[in-house]
């Protein structure tokens, strides 16, 4: 029951919009209403993820993890959101609700920080939600530490802070 790493295809992004959403809802249910929580739908989210693949997938890499062929979380990184040449950005970690605690996420973090620094990057960073306690620790025990920047994202109808954090690779 190992799980194996491979690059995404485009036949994965449904079922990666349907996992996020999963992902999103047993992650941050705790801090956020359901309201916040019910769009978008996973097929819609499966949407986004095409949507998005289409524009970035040049510089982008999406790593999807896998258990006994069944699809439990993926990693998706890029260049820095704010330009800068030598940084790199994971947009995103998410697991399937069952694999939490499994060490998946942690080769998912392993993973592209390897391809991070494949590409020439010498250092990564991150926005995480502010309230996600669990997130923030996972980060904080990989290397990754606050680095004081902050901004407000809507997911769905509220309004949430996200913090910004960095380590080097």
């Amino acid at each position: 029951m190992t799980v194996t790493l491979r690059p995404a295809t485009v036949d994965d992004l449904m079922p990666v919009g349907a996992l996020h959403q999963r992902s999103r809802v047993a992650a941050y249910s705790s801090f956020l209403p359901a309201e916040a929580l019910a769009d978008p739908s996973p097929e819609a989210m499966g949407r986004y993820w095409m949507e998005r693949w289409g524009w970035e997938r040049d510089d982008h890499r999406m790593t999807v993890a896998e258990r006994d062929g069944r699809l439990v979380g993926f990693s998706y990184l890029g260049p820095d959101d704010e330009g800068d040449p030598v940084t790199g950005l994971l947009n995103a970690i998410h697991l399937d609700p069952a694999e939490r605690g499994r060490g998946t996420g942690r080769e998912l973090m392993v993973d592209a920080l390897a391809a991070m620094r494949a590409r020439g990057w010498s250092r990564a960073v991150l926005w995480v939600l502010a309230q996600n306690a669990t997130a923030r620790h996972f980060y904080e025990r990989g290397g990754w530490t606050p680095e004081g920047s902050r901004r407000d994202e809507y997911l769905g109808p509220m309004v949430t802070t996200q913090v910004r954090y960095a380590r080097p690779l």
